[in-house]
């Protein structure tokens, strides 16, 4: 399993309903995209929620490489690489993932909080406490969602949950708007820590 995200920061005076515009209109087309657990169509708004940015943000995690490189190098990326230019493309191999007992709810708001790995802090541990967290943002935390995943190179982590309602207070991180969810491999997604 692996988590990707890629950021197309606008200017501040952005009509972002041509965000919303694309998105309802070729958002249903990875509804059935081979390896995609889901995608996530994200935005963010400079001035609501606390962001300081106007933002297009989707997040994707994938049940195989082969479908994560199949939209990399398809039409549907080079469509976005010739509307916005070529964006960083972020990606964490997947240390952990957990679901809801109601799945089916819609999620409203994604929460993304990103963290670097200190230097001597010990990795299995580290990778048992990330994978609790994650249980914790579904169980009590009442997430539709969330994954925990590591960028090995950088060793930073990323905790990336889904949730029906306004995220609660106290978390830390950043909040998006979800405008779209594509899930047409989310039943294969597995669940639990994946090592």
């Amino acid at each position: 399993m692996h988590a990707m995200q890629y950021e197309i920061t606008l200017p501040a005076d952005y009509d972002m309903g041509v965000i919303r515009h694309r998105v309802e209109s070729k958002g249903h087309l990875l509804d059935a995209f081979p390896g995609l657990g889901f995608k996530a169509y994200l935005m963010r708004e400079r001035g609501r929620d606390g962001s300081p940015v106007n933002q297009y943000a989707p997040f994707y995690l994938w049940n195989t490489p082969a479908g994560m490189n199949a939209f990399l190098w398809g039409p549907g990326f080079q469509g976005l690489v010739n509307d916005f230019g070529r964006p960083v493309v972020q990606h964490w191999p997947a240390l952990a993932y957990e679901e809801s007992a109601t799945p089916a709810l819609t999620p409203r708001v994604a929460l993304r909080h990103r963290r670097s790995i200190p230097e001597g802090t010990p990795l299995p541990e580290l990778a048992e406490e990330l994978a609790r967290t994650t249980v914790e943002l579904v169980k009590e935390g009442e997430a539709l969602s969330a994954v925990a995943a590591v960028d090995p190179r950088t060793w930073e982590v990323v905790h990336f949950s889904l949730w029906e309602h306004e995220v609660p207070d106290g978390r830390p991180g950043d909040v998006f708007q979800v405008l779209h969810l594509s899930t047409p491999e989310r039943d294969r997604l597995a669940q639990g820590r994946q090592w």
